[in-house]
């Protein structure tokens, strides 16, 4: 699908969801057998090269900081009775290299080495009553299995006790915000922690005992959080984001606004760079962000949520900021990187 039409499908699951919108669905009934993450066709992209070989970072090579990150929903047709997507479904797979690593994922492959699992991720029903009920608890429980299983072999078998940045977004960080809790929250593993970067989704101040949110761009250790909406506008469901905790994706601190001229850079669907082309102004639980001054944004215009441009509307300050959050623990850490095992 070319990147401007999956713009546009941002527009038209806004309209969607917001009319009420009816879902063909099954009974869920499945006994799905394990991923084997040792195989790399089951990764979009495995130590920053995707799965046709080509590097996402030139720098790839030489970082020495990992990220693995884990993508949004995908699967939302809504005459799809489908609970979870297969494992190598060729229109998911094929939307995660053309959408989600040049225009999501890119963002920190700069700053750390890039590692993206395709996993069973589940339909956007699974989210929602009366479907939650009906079979999306499991289908959940299925798509984090496959997260959790991936994040396992990356450990067992990558990490070798480098810095660690986790990066998700809608579906990815309500995933990797269980990882979080399992392998993270008060165990040794949080000393590899650079930071967690939780977009699209609802967290709390206490989501964790002993991660927390980070304040300062070059912080390091916790989390940050935000849910952009269109600047002055409320979701019909306003009340579910009070609360959660909001970070400015363009100044990295409590700063509550921003002017055009902080802001680093939009990444457009044409992959042109755009910056200082929006401001944003932290509310109750949500980002607002203002119309962006981009060609061609009539279209945008009618668009209020801008769920689906958590990341590109911050693509260089998400790539900037992970930089220097890097170059910080590296500079406070000391990284003692297991050797490679010698063969038999």
């Amino acid at each position: 699908m070319h990147p401007r039409n999956l713009f546009l499908l941002g527009i038209v699951l806004f309209f969607l969801t917001s009319c009420g919108v009816h879902y063909r669905s099954t009974i869920f009934n499945t006994n799905p057998t394990s991923i084997s993450y040792e195989d790399k066709q089951n990764w979009a992209v495995y130590a920053g090269k995707t799965s046709d070989g080509k590097f996402v970072s030139k720098f790839s090579d030489t970082l020495q900081a990992d990220v693995f990150f884990v993508y949004p929903t995908l699967l939302t047709d809504k005459k799809d009775t489908r609970w979870n997507a297969p494992v190598q479904d060729s229109i998911i797979c094929d939307g995660v290299q053309k959408w989600i690593i040049p225009f999501q994922a890119s963002a920190w492959a700069n700053a750390a080495r890039l590692f993206v699992p395709y996993f069973r991720q589940n339909h956007y029903r699974a989210f929602f009553e009366p479907y939650l009920s009906q079979g999306g608890q499991e289908a959940k429980a299925l798509a984090y299995e496959d997260v959790k299983a991936a994040f396992e072999y990356y450990l067992n078998h990558e990490n070798k006790g480098r810095p660690i940045i986790l990066a998700g977004h809608s579906q990815g960080a309500i995933h990797l915000k269980k990882i979080i809790q399992e392998f993270f929250d008060g165990t040794q593993l949080q000393q590899q922690l650079v930071a967690a970067y939780l977009a699209g989704t609802r967290v709390s101040k206490d989501e964790f005992k002993h991660v927390k949110p980070l304040d300062s761009p070059e912080q390091t250790g916790g989390f940050v959080s935000w849910n952009s909406y269109k600047m002055g506008k409320l979701p019909k469901y306003a009340d579910w984001y009070k609360g959660a905790v909001t970070t400015n994706p363009v100044t990295w601190d409590s700063t509550t606004t921003s002017e055009f001229s902080d802001h680093k850079g939009l990444l457009y669907y044409n992959q042109q760079l755009i910056p200082t082309c929006l401001t944003v102004e932290v509310t109750d639980g949500l980002l607002w962000v203002s119309l962006p001054k981009v060609p061609k944004r009539f279209w945008v215009s009618f668009v209020k949520d801008y769920h689906r441009f958590d990341v590109s509307f911050f693509w260089q300050d998400i790539r900037e900021n992970a930089t220097l959050r890097v170059k910080e623990f590296l500079n406070h850490n000391v990284v003692r990187v297991l050797p490679e095992p010698k063969p038999l």
